[in-house]
């Protein structure tokens, strides 16, 4: 049950999701001319990867050792990530034996992610990214071979039908072919607070979609009717309805953010659902077969007895890629409060690339809302977080309210590998927090502090988290899914509700 003195603090809204599209396309998409767009956000969509990888030493060599010799290759480069060099394109239609004409048959589909948009001179600057693709028929037999690529020591025939279900859709979805030069229009309808549409419009158009059928621009959004207020006058967060022309595949919410506020960023693997990343074996069969879910019903409580207050924003940025998206945005639109959603882009694929998207990601959302305060979530098992959150202190040195990290490494014996808490060094401790468990985060009043001294940090800023040494926090491992009802709790005091 969750605790009423949680409950409490939340103000009750009603929202009503767009719901995430189903695999059914109608028509191709029709080719539209993008019209002029003004540069509103600072940071370049198409920048650059940069190589932050770091070097690793001999005991994560040592550990790794001792996980097996069936380890995947990325896992070993320091990235226990499992969504590692996807096929992408015309490798997904030869290996297929797809034909120009084959192609040509198959149906245009387009993933719209959730996004946000900001508030400017111009009007709102809404930022469209998603990718345009298609997506073969597949033989069940020709899924469980290319299923079985992705499990470590099992094969999708000794799986439960349900997991074999899961697998063979997972598998669909990765092996598609994305769409280059294709120009991407939309219909954009500002929805009421109760999520409906209010009857007024606007068409607008982006592309045209990059070599890996990427689209990633802002559009500016006109007052539709005098319906939506502007950022600067208002501290509720407006939603708008996206809908792509031409598939009905392409259904979004955007989600317009006050130009001052509060903005939780939130990453999903192993702080929002059990993944156990750190765990190859076990962590691909969860992500590639068994259904994501929560650890318990504490997550559908918070469903069932919460609606969050609009006047602060979710962000859920994950470095999971494009192809598999839908699936974490259904799990987290089902689970969590509603947000927008930051995933990596096609053209960073490889691990170097993987390891410099997240802060890509949040620069770029830092830079586009300079007035707002940032909390940011996420666990110790990701080593860009490690280097790119304490990273953040630094070079947005207004705009960090606080940081919260789950210590996998004290909770789960079997995440064996170290974390750097070096970035740490020289920030106020008063501004992060590393925690084991959510009743660590109650009572905090973040407008002041985000740290309780009741909770043991034990920081050495180094690397940490090896074998038989002391963990930053301690303790016994619990649910993560009340996470998001402490933290709501903390963040009640922040906002007012």
């Amino acid at each position: 049950m969750i605790p009423l003195c949680i409950l409490a603090l939340l103000t009750h809204v009603v929202a009503s999701p767009t719901p995430i599209p189903g695999a059914t396309p109608t028509s191709p998409l029709a080719a539209h001319a993008p019209p002029s767009r003004p540069t509103v956000f600072s940071s370049n969509p198409r920048v650059a990867r940069r190589n932050v990888l770091t070097d690793l030493d001999g005991d994560i060599n040592s550990i790794l050792s001792g996980l097996g010799s069936a380890i995947p290759s990325y896992v070993a480069s320091g990235v226990p990530n499992f969504f590692q060099d996807f096929p992408t394109g015309t490798a997904v239609a030869s290996s297929l034996g797809l034909s120009d004409d084959d192609l040509a048959a198959i149906p245009t589909q387009v993933l719209n992610l959730p996004s946000y948009a900001n508030w400017t001179e111009q009007g709102w600057s809404l930022l469209l990214h998603g990718n345009v693709f298609k997506q073969p028929n597949i033989s069940q037999s020709k899924l469980d071979d290319l299923a079985n690529g992705f499990l470590i020591g099992t094969n999708i025939s000794s799986l439960p039908a349900d997991q074999q279900t899961q697998a063979r859709n997972l598998t669909a979805e990765i092996y598609v072919v994305q769409q280059p030069n294709v120009d991407v229009t939309m219909i954009v309808e500002p929805l009421t607070s109760a999520g409906k549409a209010n009857g007024t419009s606007q068409t607008v158009a982006v592309g045209p979609t990059s070599p890996e059928g990427d689209f990633d621009s802002p559009v500016i959004v006109f007052n539709l009717d005098g319906v939506l207020q502007p950022g600067n006058a208002t501290s509720t967060t407006q939603r708008l309805d996206l809908h792509v022309n031409g598939t009905d595949t392409g259904n979004a919410t955007a989600y317009l953010v006050p130009t001052e506020g509060l903005t939780i960023i939130s990453d999903i693997d192993d702080i929002l659902r059990v993944t156990k990343i750190y765990e190859p074996a076990q962590g691909l069969l969860n992500s590639f077969a068994s259904s994501i879910h929560p650890v318990d019903e504490h997550a559908r409580n918070l469903r069932q007895l919460v609606q969050v207050s609009a006047r602060y924003h979710f962000h859920y940025l994950t470095t999971t890629p494009e192809q598999v998206t839908r699936n974490y945005m259904q799990f987290i639109y089902a689970t969590y409060p509603l947000g927008s959603f930051d995933t990596r882009p096609l053209n960073f694929s490889d691990v170097s690339a993987t390891l410099s998207i997240r802060k890509f990601l949040l620069d770029r959302i830092f830079q586009t809302y300079p007035q707002r305060k940032f909390v940011l979530v996420a666990d110790t098992s990701n080593s860009d977080v490690m280097k790119d959150y304490p990273q953040m202190v630094t070079d947005y040195p207004n705009q960090v309210q606080c940081i919260f990290l789950r210590n996998t490494s004290a909770t789960d014996s079997g995440d064996k590998f170290p974390y750097d808490t070096s970035g740490f060094k020289g920030l106020n401790q008063s501004m992060y927090m590393f925690f084991t468990v959510p009743d660590d985060l109650k009572g905090l009043d973040i407008t002041k502090q985000c740290y309780s001294s009741s909770v043991r940090q034990n920081v050495t800023f180094g690397e940490q988290g090896l074998p038989f040494e002391n963990d930053a926090s301690f303790l016994v491992p619990r649910t993560y899914t009340v996470l998001i009802v402490a933290l709501l709790g903390v963040i009640g005091t922040f906002v007012g509700v």
